[in-house]
């Protein structure tokens, strides 16, 4: 009788687990049509109603993106059949009310936009961004999760996830938030995966390319990995022992890298084969880095991630600026590409931000507080985001740099920074502050060197001398005076025309003139544009700063005139200061090793 109780015991306890795990399947039938049958159920419900919900964001994203807006022949029932009564009072949830205790669901989704905040379902794969899949339960947001997904195997596709394998095709959640985080590819991927220090990092790769490819964009990942273990010095702990890069590099694909806790999506139209192998590296670089910053050095203003509204933190470029200063640098370092390559390579960025007059609207802070405006939101209305804003991966990134090369003139760095800030907040999984990151410098460089770079650069939109910190390391940053500027994006058109494609820049020739978007340049000083060159090589070629221009234009069909005068092109060159034939002392030669770790 002893065993008997024993047993039953079990089995009630059993069935009561079961009745707390939320079950959802997902099937690909109506693939070649993007569709996918999705049912779900839900068990032991206390309350009269329950309401289900679409997400309206996504992990690592901050705008709204109403996935409820592809779901379509929504069902609901009981445990015995019975059809329940749905009402909806906002477009992204549905309220079931009428059932027993038990709601199970049933729905068509349709998804055609393969990146890290869709879902794209076709012949080719099912990649599966969740909050853009499945729908959820709020209330039961704390209840265990179990997903089975039914697999097309005359398509030969496998599973690839950080979710953990139950048996087969059916994986878990421990909550509604990891399942949200956990994006799904299955499709008829390559998979490589190596150990360090006893945690697996994978590579589930869904390209058209050999075997032999795969292995070879395999070692450029494997260094992308240990390189950025060395600027932290470990490895974060994963969740269930493993890291997943899910990789679909396919003509079908929207380019994009999205990070989640154990993994990372990574999409591209660009093959192994056409640009991918060189070209794809460096999102690997970047979304691997958020293992560390952004998935665990986590912004407190990010905690928690609501799924119901646009997400706004102040923290962005550090989460995803400093983020992008190390993507290339650790290219660098892996040995992936050259230092020249590197330098030059910050060029376009730096000249973005030198060069932006949005830094008297916005300081860093504030321009991160417009990623719900930017962060791949849409909108029908024009705006002025050449004049007003300055993308936080771009700004962050030049003053990760400014701040590396200046801690390093005191004999410090900006990895052993990012060390303190790991070991302080990432490791003990402690949402952080701005005032926590400029404590944190303060501890780290002296109060003065701490406040003085916050309160210049961060709580302010000053820029630091970057003409200095440069020569440290022996890095040439120039300007060619002679070249003229006039500070509009012009495409020539057939008729020889010049259309003005964007926003003129404040302060800048063209903008002082009075052009602006869409306005027609139809002649300069009475003469049409020569055929078959570009409009900023024409003024470069044609004209010298200072010069006078006289523009005829249209603006709404009416015929117009200006003056323009030139100007010197605001643009910086960076360069190694060897390709001016300048020798690095043994003191700059030894700084900049010391910064890109080459020999």
């Amino acid at each position: 009788m002893r065993y008997l109780l024993i047993l039953l015991l079990f089995g009630l306890q059993s069935v009561q687990l079961f009745a707390q795990t939320n079950t959802y399947s997902i099937s690909f039938e109506n693939a070649e049509h993007h569709e996918a049958s999705i049912s779900a159920t839900f068990q032991n419900i206390k309350t009269d109603t329950l309401s289900l919900r679409m997400s309206r964001t996504s992990p690592g994203r901050y705008a709204l993106h109403e996935f409820a807006k592809n779901v379509y022949n929504f069902k609901a029932i009981d445990s015995k059949g019975n059809n329940l009564k749905v009402t909806r009072t906002n477009p992204y949830e549905w309220n079931v009310f009428g059932h027993d205790g038990t709601v199970k669901i049933s729905y068509t989704l349709f998804a055609n936009r393969g990146d890290g905040t869709y879902s794209q379902i076709d012949e080719t794969h099912a990649h599966l961004n969740i909050p853009a899949t499945f729908m959820y339960a709020l209330s039961l947001k704390d209840r265990k999760i179990e997903v089975d997904f039914n697999t097309r195997d005359d398509l030969k596709w496998k599973i690839a996830t950080q979710l953990p394998q139950v048996k087969d095709n059916t994986y878990s959640a421990p909550n509604l938030y990891y399942f949200m985080d956990s994006p799904t590819e299955l499709s008829n991927h390559k998979v490589r995966e190596f150990t360090v220090d006893g945690q697996t990092i994978k590579l589930a790769l869904h390209d058209p390319g050999t075997e032999e490819a795969a292995d070879l964009y395999f070692e450029k990942v494997k260094k992308v990995v240990l390189a950025e273990k060395e600027v932290f010095g470990e490895l974060p702990t994963f969740d269930y022992g493993s890291y997943t890069f899910l990789a679909c590099y396919i003509p079908n694909a929207s380019g994009d890298g999205m990070e989640h806790r154990n993994s990372t999506i990574l999409t591209s139209t660009r093959t192994l084969a056409n640009g991918g192998m060189d070209g794809n590296i460096g999102t690997v670089s970047h979304e691997f880095f958020h293992s560390w910053n952004v998935e665990r050095i986590r912004p407190k203003s990010l905690e928690p991630f609501n799924f119901e509204q646009a997400n706004m933190s102040g923290e962005l470029w550090f989460a995803e600026g400093f983020t992008s200063y190390y993507t290339n640098l650790i290219l660098c370092r892996a040995g992936l590409i050259t230092p020249k390559k590197y330098v030059e390579g910050i060029t376009g960025t730096f000249n973005y931000v030198w060069n932006s007059p949005a830094r008297q609207f916005f300081n860093p802070i504030e321009m991160s507080y417009q990623a719900p405006f930017v962060d791949a939101a849409t909108s029908v209305d024009p705006v002025n985001r050449e004049n007003t804003f300055i993308s936080y991966y771009s700004y962050g990134s030049v003053l990760g740099l400014a701040l590396d090369l200046s801690l390093r003139e005191k004999g410090l760095n900006l990895d052993d920074f990012m060390k303190l800030v790991w070991n302080t907040y990432g490791k003990t999984e402690s949402p952080y502050t701005i005032e926590n990151l400029d404590k944190t410098l303060n501890t780290y460089a002296g109060e003065d060197f701490g406040n003085n770079f916050f309160n210049s650069f961060i709580y302010k939109s000053e820029m630091p001398s970057y003409t200095e910190l440069f020569k440290t390391v022996g890095v040439s940053l120039s300007q060619n005076k002679e070249a003229a500027y006039i500070g509009a994006a012009v495409s020539i058109t057939d008729d020889l025309n010049g259309k003005i494609r964007s926003n003129t820049k404040i302060g800048s020739p063209a903008y002082i003139a009075g052009l602006d978007k869409d306005d027609i340049i139809t002649a300069i000083n009475g003469d049409k544009f020569p055929n078959g060159i570009q409009f900023n090589k024409f003024i470069e070629n044609e004209f010298k700063p200072n010069d006078k221009l006289s523009i005829s234009f249209l603006r709404n069909g009416k015929e117009r005139k200006t003056e323009v005068t030139l100007t010197a092109d605001p643009n910086y060159t960076i360069s190694l200061i060897e390709k001016n034939e300048e020798a690095p002392s043994k003191k700059v030669l030894k700084a900049r090793k010391a910064w890109l770790k080459v020999e």
